[in-house]
């Protein structure tokens, strides 16, 4: 009969343990989850420059309405927050209609009728961007090169000095 009952004993016993394991693996798995979730989102808010402040500089043109200058402004724009992470574009602007014929080989070479040249200025943090940027420094003068496509947008082809 003593063993019996020292049979029934360890029975329960194993069962509570049982089902203190499974309640610590199920909260160590929503643990988990939530953690990975946050991250995840982390990843996803830091991607990208930040352009939250940037300047947009004064400009005049006899060849671009304000709305076409806008619009390709915004091109730029959203072009440095997908590709230029860990920057920060502090200033942007059009270059100007009398530098802006100097650019036209762009227009050529991507069978477009249309060039427009802006010229920015970023910091670039610690991380030195993609790594093709020197890191805590600051880029003046950084030309983005779009022409106007096919369907009368704006179009990212280039940028740099």
């Amino acid at each position: 009969m003593r063993n019996t009952l020292l049979e029934k004993e360890k029975f329960l016993l194993y069962n509570k343990i049982n089902l203190i394991l499974t309640k610590w693996c199920y909260l160590m798995k929503r643990f988990i989850a939530l953690v990975l979730a946050i991250i995840c989102i982390l990843v996803l808010v830091s991607c990208g420059g930040n352009v939250k402040n940037v300047k947009i500089t004064d400009y005049s043109s006899e060849i671009y309405s304000d709305a076409e200058i806008k619009s390709a402004i915004e091109v730029a724009i959203d072009y440095f927050k997908k590709n230029f992470e860990g920057c920060t574009l502090t200033e942007i602007t059009y270059l100007g209609d009398e530098k802006n014929n100097d650019w036209q080989d762009f227009a050529e070479r991507n069978n477009a009728t249309d060039v427009i040249v802006l010229v920015s200025s970023f910091e670039v943090g610690a991380s030195g961007g993609d790594g093709s940027l020197n890191p805590n420094s600051t880029y003046n003068n950084w030309k983005w090169i779009l022409v106007k496509n096919n369907n009368g947008k704006w179009e990212h082809v280039d940028h740099g000095y």
